[in-house]
């Protein structure tokens, strides 16, 4: 229940940004977590400046509308207010309170499902943008708010590497024939770094391999793929493929070093780079 995004105190945290953002008293504090729903809140504010108007299932309105009704009776929310007298001291506050967080969470609640109803008609929409089209800001928007709704480190490594994929299908439709070939690899390669640095880290931290069969099941047909890439297209093209190749390469050499490491039982240093932790030596 920690890790959950929306536990009490995120949830509470995620409203002071929301409000804040929509001109509200700041709160003048910072949290741990700013970092992670900040995306979030800035694609609340891209919903809210230009709301889309999606065709929404109506089994997934069926569905979400179900949900909310649990979750509202379950919370509390709506139930009519107790017409016992209060006394006065600290007792008379905690009616107040218990109010305001009602609200709080009732308006959490119709944020999460406008946000929901939003992002579920434009993700399709947006699925196959290209940088320069109109939706392309929404869909790495999208993407910031996986990222930040990721349960653990080894889902967000899992996300990089799903984005990477993303980017070479996006550099496949521009190659060629549009401009921008190059800038789309840049971020296929920071998304496999970032990616595969979580992965390794993690694999490492639990002396576990497991961690790097998706760093393996990612590699396989992305390299196939830059390959089809990498005899077409201009002199630039050509030399900015052979680069993604050759990242690909070291991410290879360092997931079988660190299998290495870890089956022979060998502690891995603290020194890491842009892949992650550097392997150790058997002895």
């Amino acid at each position: 229940m920690d890790n959950a995004l929306f536990s009490r105190r995120r949830a509470e945290r995620f409203a002071q940004l929301l409000d804040e953002a929509n001109g509200g008293r700041r709160h003048h504090v910072r949290s741990r977590v700013d970092d992670r729903l900040t995306p979030l809140v800035g694609l609340g504010r891209q919903l809210t400046a230009g709301p889309p108007e999606p065709e929404v299932d109506p089994e997934f309105r069926a569905g979400l509308r179900a949900m909310l009704l649990a979750t509202a009776e379950r919370e509390g929310i709506a139930a009519p207010a107790s017409t016992e007298k209060v006394g006065t001291g600290r007792g008379a506050l905690l009616p107040a309170v218990t109010a305001r967080r009602a609200r709080a969470r009732g308006a959490i609640l119709v944020g999460i499902a406008a946000g929901a109803i939003a992002v579920s008609g434009i993700s399709a929409a947006s699925e196959n943008a290209v940088p320069g089209d109109a939706l392309y800001g929404m869909k790495r928007g999208t993407e910031r708010a996986q990222l930040a709704l990721a349960s653990s480190e080894i889902s967000r490594g899992q996300l990089f590497l799903d984005f990477a994929r993303t980017r070479l299908a996006e550099a496949s439709a521009l190659h060629g024939s549009r401009s921008g070939y190059g800038a789309v690899l840049d971020d296929m390669d920071a998304d496999t770094r970032q990616g595969v640095r979580l992965l390794t880290a993690a694999a490492v931290q639990r002396s576990d391999p497991a961690a790097l069969d998706a760093v393996d099941a990612f590699l396989v047909p992305q390299r196939r793929a830059l390959d089809a890439l990498r005899d077409s297209g201009s002199r630039a093209d050509r030399e900015r493929t052979a680069q993604s190749l050759k990242l690909l390469a070291s991410v290879t050499e360092r997931g079988d070093a660190l299998r290495t490491t870890i089956a022979c039982g060998q502690p891995v240093g603290s020194a890491s780079d842009s892949l992650g932790p550097l392997p150790g030596t058997c002895t």
